[in-house]
């Protein structure tokens, strides 16, 4: 369990690291994701990049318990 929690931490620090080169690709701007934008209030909700986060994620997990 040790080891899982460090692997994750470092992965949310390299992730926190690399956000202002991942937000260019423009994952967070897929068709499906949800925006609603109004003169004060801007609401972004991502369906359809958390699907494609959630079957990556799935994926490497799979392959690691292999």
């Amino acid at each position: 369990m040790n080891r899982w929690l460090i692997a994750i931490g470092l992965l949310l620090l390299i992730a926190g690291l690399a956000w202002p080169w991942l937000t260019k690709l423009g994952l967070f701007r897929l068709p499906g994701d949800i925006v609603v934008e109004r003169d004060d209030f801007r609401f972004y909700f991502p369906i359809t990049t958390m699907i494609i986060v959630s079957v990556v994620v799935s994926l490497l997990l799979w392959l690691f318990r292999r």
